[in-house]
């Protein structure tokens, strides 16, 4: 590592600071051909208020505000490799160590996802053109398995590391400002519990059960039965372990398979951050599948993350981190009930808890950083970490939402007037 990274990685991403001084690195008295394109490609940006500092210490700043963070990029290829194809070089780069950030990542990843609305045409058209490049693979019943595998059956070792007790991988609800993560992911399996109106003895089909904690706590709190299904392999072990652990394992069946393959008749069909990996193109099929279990009675529940507006996700996410996934507007969410002709009974967008419980995971991600090297490598600690704090920026600048939305069969007509039982 040269002096340059040592100095600048001492002072990264810290979480609450601005960017420190560079005193080693002075301004270069000549702009470099690659300091003019850089600064043309800021102007097209919306010069944002970030200093780059290139390898031969020549910095670059197109505006008079205050700067929020000091980019350094170590090298030729790096920049050129960033011009071809940001959406997918500069992540690599940041894991890489090629891309230095002295300041606070979510404050600079937010301020650069709240620029991109505000892009030219030409350049927004060129962005679309190089996602487009980047296509997700399918969900195939193949595909899916091979999707989840690469994200989730990694080691659940990793995931205890910041995910905390109740090793809920999906937004937790804030029912007060200074609640805990654990608490927060508590309220939120409360909260879902309340939508369904869950009674004891009633019966749950649950797709896409994550580590188990939703079904184990519908099984000791609402006293229902509960069939979930999976198909990640160390999720499901662990799941099956914990529900024996805990003297549920009567009441709740962990199956490793499919969501297509659900059968049987519920009461409830639930389903909490499985839908991003769903694929549109099944969503009509998942609409069955709630279809043939609820029949004519029952309700239904689907927790995911969203968008305002059809987009892919990030290519960067889909390709290193994601295989697979998308955010689905509301309007693509109504494929999976249009043509079934559930009513849809309830709608909440639960955006900024999300952030939130990102929040909290980096945080007890940058603690165990130590640990996550030591079981993987330097390069997967940075691409983890700029996934959570690109995650966190998605969420707070708007580009990313969370949505809950509750439906039932057309004729059930069991269903509340009020949302007084939500608040209990």
């Amino acid at each position: 590592m040269s002096a340059l990274e040592r100095e600048v990685a001492s002072s990264t991403d810290r979480a609450g600071r601005g960017p420190q001084s560079s005193p080693s690195v002075p301004p270069s008295a000549k702009e470099s051909v690659e300091g003019k394109l850089l600064k043309r490609l800021l102007s097209v940006v919306g010069n944002p208020p970030i200093e780059f500092v290139l390898w031969t210490g020549e910095r670059i700043l197109n505006t008079t505000q205050d700067i929020i963070a000091r980019v350094h990029i170590v090298d030729r290829a790096t920049l050129l490799r960033l011009v071809k194809d940001p959406h997918i070089a500069f992540g690599d780069a940041y894991s890489e160590g090629r891309i230095l950030i002295d300041g606070d990542l979510v404050q600079f990843l937010d301020t650069m996802y709240r620029l991109a609305p505000s892009q030219p045409k030409a350049v927004r058209t060129l962005g679309a053109l190089l996602r487009g490049a980047h296509r997700a693979r399918r969900n195939t019943l193949a595909g899916s398995r091979e999707n989840i595998h690469h994200h989730y059956d990694i080691g659940n070792e990793f995931y205890s590391l910041w995910l905390g007790s109740t090793m809920a991988y999906t937004c937790a609800y804030y029912t007060h400002p200074d609640a805990t993560l654990d608490e927060a992911q508590i309220a939120k399996f409360d909260h879902v519990c309340r939508k369904l109106q869950l009674r004891p003895g009633e019966s749950v089909a649950e797709a896409g059960f994550g580590w188990g904690g939703l079904a184990l706590h519908m099984a000791r709190h609402y006293g229902v039965k509960v069939r979930a299904f999976n198909i990640s392999h160390e999720q499901v072990v662990y799941a099956r372990e914990r529900a024996l652990r805990e003297g549920l394992a009567s009441q709740i069946e962990y199956i490793e398979d499919d969501y297509r393959n659900i059968s049987g008749r519920y009461d409830a069909f639930v389903s909490v951050g499985m839908l991003e990996h769903v694929g549109v193109e099944n969503y009509e099929t998942l609409g069955g599948v709630a279809h043939r279990v609820l029949g004519n009675n029952g309700r239904g529940l689907i927790h995911s993350i969203g968008r305002n507006q059809p987009a892919p996700l990030h290519p960067w996410i889909t390709k290193r981190i994601f295989p697979g996934a998308y955010p689905p507007s509301i309007g693509e969410f109504m494929k999976i009930f249009e043509p079934w002709d559930f009513s849809v009974l309830d709608v909440e967008n639960l955006r900024l808890h999300y952030a939130r419980t990102l929040t909290h995971w980096l945080e007890l991600f940058n603690a165990n950083a130590e640990r996550v090297r030591a079981m993987f490598d330097e390069k997967f600690e940075r691409m983890w970490r700029l996934y959570l704090a690109g995650s966190i920026a998605g969420f707070t600048a708007g580009s990313l939402q969370l949505f809950q939305v509750l439906f039932a069969p057309r004729y059930n007509n069991n269903v509340p007037m009020t949302r007084a039982h939500l608040y209990v």
